[in-house]
Formats: C-alpha cells, structure tokens, sequence
C-alpha cells in the first residue's frame, strides 16, 4: 500500500478506490497541445497518476503564455525552450513514478496516427479546428475516446467522444468554421476559464479511464457572466455523418479538399497557406478582431495584418493566406493559428 500513499486522498473517494487507481497507473494518455488547457490537464493527470503521458506540442514557451499556462515560468521563456520539454521537466519534480514523454512536432496528417495510436484517451488541449478534426479521424478509425476542450474570452466548452458511442466531433461540427480572428491573441483569454476548462478534461479523463460514467453532454460556461448551458448530444449523432458512419476519414487523406495547403513561396521569404474548401471571409468582421492585435489596412478585396515589424499577414477574401517574414511552414502554421484560427 506504500506505493499507493501519495494517491491516499484520491483513493477514498469511493467512485475510484484502490481499483481506480490502479487502473490509472496502468494507463496511457496522449495530451496534444501543451498551452493554456494542456499545462492544466497534464498537472491533474500526472499528479492523479496516470502512468504513461505524452505531450505533443510544436510550439516555444514565451512571456505572454505565463499568465494562463501553469507549468511554466519566466526562465522558460528566457530560454524559449519548447513547451513540451518544459513541461516535463516540471511534472518529473511533481511525480516521477510515472512516465511523462515530451514530443516536439508539428501534429499532422503524416505522423497523428503514429502519435495517437495505442492510447486509451486522447485530450484535446489544441487551440484550432484542424487539429481537432484530425484527432477525430484518428479516435474514430482507432476506437479511442477523446476529451474535447476549448477556451477563448471568458467562454469554454467541453464535451466526451466515445467511437461507437456518442456522435463524433464531425457530427457536432459538420464542416470546418471560416476563419473570424477569434482566438485568444486577438480577444484575450482569462486564465481561470482555462484552469477551469482543463481541469473539466482531466476529470472527464479519469472517468474515461476508471471506466465510470462521463458527461452525456456538451458543457459551455462563460465565467464573466457566470452562466452556463448543458446541450445533451446523447442523440446527435449524425445518420450521415462522413466520418463514423461511412469511414471516411478527410482529415488523414492528402487529397481531401478539407486539407490545408502550405507552400513555401521561392525567394520570397513567404509562406502560402490555401484551405481546399473554398470560402469567403467576412474581412470587416476580421479587420475589427485583429485591430486589437496589430496595424490592419486592407481593401474590399483583402487585409495586410501586421502583429510585429518583422512579419505580415495578408488575408484574402476566399480564405488564402499570405505570411511574410519566414519561409518555415511550422511557424507559419502557428501564425496562423494564432490570429486567424482555422
């Protein structure tokens, strides 16, 4: 019972017990994205001790993370040192009986199965649609849950996806939302919706791995405000979904129009980003969300988007993205991700 001790408080509430945590010990999480919400879900996972945890983030620890983002420090940010990396450092003082795997990449359509595969939970702690529908494909193909979470302003959501079970993520969200600008570098995030939010994940993980009973609903709070709906999609499953009704899974194949195209322009300094499904931005409506972020000019044709000296966005109407100032499609993506969301 030594080993058990430091678990002791988590063991006498009864739902878990020394069964429970067992269980725990013996399971394997993959948490992808280590922002706002992962740093959060991964300290209430290593501290509950899940056994294996894998952090999956492409992304470097800066100042502007400190105020939501809890397992770091300003001495990461000093040394930009990847977030995945720092975080493990962290939680390996915090618990070194299990294991904590720091996995410094770009999650895609070319390694997400080899990533996701062979986990029993998957925890979204991400902060653009893409990925999340890529995560889908993987849980529904591989038969493995996911805990969604999302967080900008003073709004969060979550919900539990069970293959087989629930209606998938697709079904929720049947297509890819245009881009607005909304993300939490151009409207702000509050950090305790954030602690609040991956604190919901990591519960619901626990239950997903104790074998206990998850929430049959998607939760949304608003913290400034106080409110909070339950929307039950117990029955929202879609009978012609294209994902877990017909096994096609757009988001791990190359020539899918939902796939994102990155191209490099020669010479330029430039990276091209081009959504296959075509759509037509509100430019207004975007101009008004990255004001608060940067200089914008523009025309009724496109927006130049200026968040620093060295870098420009240019945002054209049918979706296509310019970003000058770098020729890495990795930090063009992250560019991307910040300001212009999916």
């Amino acid at each position: 019972m030594s080993d058990l001790e430091r678990y002791s408080r988590q063991i006498l509430f009864k739902e878990i017990g020394e069964a429970g945590q067992l269980k725990l010990l013996k399971s394997r999480v993959a948490i992808v994205g280590v922002g706002a919400l992962g740093t959060v879900i991964a300290n209430h996972l290593v501290r509950s001790g899940v056994g294996y945890v894998r952090l999956i983030d492409r992304d470097l620890v800066e100042l502007s993370n400190l105020q939501r983002q809890t397992l770091f420090d300003e001495e990461d940010a000093k040394l930009n040192l990847p977030k995945a990396a720092a975080a493990k450092t962290r939680l390996n003082k915090i618990n070194s009986s299990v294991t904590v795997e720091a996995v410094i990449t770009d999650i895609n359509l070319d390694n997400a199965e080899e990533l996701l595969d062979g986990f029993d939970v998957i925890v979204d702690g991400t902060d653009n649609f893409n990925t999340r529908f890529l995560i889908n494909d993987v849980s529904v193909k591989f038969g493995i849950p996911w805990v969604h979470g999302g967080a900008v302003s003073s709004r969060g959501m979550f919900t539990v996806i069970k293959p087989g079970e629930t209606p998938c993520y697709r079904c929720l969200f049947p297509h890819v939302p245009a881009a607005t600008g909304e993300t939490c570098d151009t409207v702000g995030v509050l950090s305790p919706l954030t602690d609040i939010i991956g604190s919901f994940q990591a519960m619901e993980t626990m239950k997903l791995l104790v074998g206990a009973k998850t929430t049959p609903n998607l939760e949304q709070i608003d913290i400034w405000d106080v409110t909070s709906m339950q929307m039950d999609i117990s029955n929202g499953r879609n009978p012609a979904c294209p994902c877990c009704v017909k096994g096609q899974f757009d988001f791990l194949d190359r020539t899918s129009e939902h796939q994102v195209a990155y191209t490099t322009l020669c010479g330029r300094d430039t990276v091209q980003i081009n959504p296959r499904d075509k759509r037509e931005l509100e430019l207004k409506k975007v101009a008004e969300l990255l004001s608060r972020s940067g200089k914008v000019s523009g025309n009724d044709f496109l927006l130049r988007f200026s968040p620093a000296e060295d870098m420009s966005i240019v945002i054209f109407k049918d979706g296509r993205v310019l970003i000058h100032g770098t020729n890495d499609i990795v930090k063009a993506k992250l560019m991307y991700a910040k300001y212009i969301g999916s």
